[in-house]
């Protein structure tokens, strides 16, 4: 877990927050429950530390930033935990006070869109991509993406200078409105809206992987969507912005 850290930590340009989150590291754990510290539990876990010691340091209550799995893990999705977890810790975290089971019944297949940065392809066109995705939907997805893309942008070479014209002259607009911003490095898993959109205040509006957990990232604005700086596969800093408001 700490090997892990540290290679994710120096990949987001974070390492000076390496001590703090090793200090969080048991409060953390002590408040999910004590959970044994093996795969997947150590990594979220870690991760969690992480996104406590970036709130801190950022001025923001911890836990402002939470990942979806270790949302999971406290409210009871990975089974029950050796500590019983404070009800009202479960409630600040999930929302729910009751430990909540995860439901098979209600599982769905992950998403499997038609990508038209690779011609119009799906994400997983067989088989063995199809059990990739549903296996390690977080890896997955960037990896196919990656592939597909990278599979298109040979078959048409002329293409990618006039598209890569296209982003950076776009990034290059200026901002008049109001941003959602990323609140911890990382890379940009998916772009839940599209330019036009009417987004209200707490809003989901994308998800983003750092220390490959997921994060979900919610406006903290009403407006209607007037430009999107990232696409799925970007990586972004702290405080990158993201979506423009108006």
């Amino acid at each position: 877990m700490y090997s892990n850290m540290v290679a994710q930590l120096k990949q987001l340009k974070a390492e000076e927050i390496l001590p703090r989150a090793m200090e969080l590291i048991p409060s953390v754990r002590l408040a999910a429950g004590l959970p044994p510290l093996v795969t997947p539990t150590s990594q979220i876990v870690g991760a969690q530390a992480v996104n406590c010691a970036l709130d801190e340091k950022a001025g923001r209550p911890m836990y402002t930033n939470k990942s979806s799995q270790f949302v999971g893990l406290v409210k009871g999705e990975y089974g029950k935990t050796p500590v019983k977890i404070d009800p009202e810790f479960r409630f600040k975290i999930c929302g729910v006070r009751e430990e909540t089971p995860y439901d098979t019944s209600k599982y769905r297949m992950q998403p499997n869109p038609e990508l038209p940065e690779a011609g119009g392809v799906k994400l997983a066109e067989n088989e063995k991509e199809v059990l990739l995705l549903e296996l390690f939907p977080l890896v997955a997805k960037g990896f196919l993406t990656d592939m597909k893309k990278k599979a298109y942008a040979a078959n048409k070479p002329a293409e990618a200078p006039a598209e890569e014209k296209k982003a950076a002259e776009k990034k290059s607009v200026k901002i008049t409105g109001n941003t959602v911003n990323a609140p911890l490095p990382g890379r940009i898993l998916e772009i839940k809206v599209k330019e036009g959109d009417e987004v209200a205040e707490g809003q989901e509006v994308a998800v983003l992987e750092a220390m490959k957990m997921e994060n979900t990232i919610t406006s903290n604005y009403k407006g209607r969507v007037k430009q999107l700086f990232v696409q799925p596969g970007d990586t972004v800093a702290t405080d990158a912005p993201l979506i423009e408001l108006e």
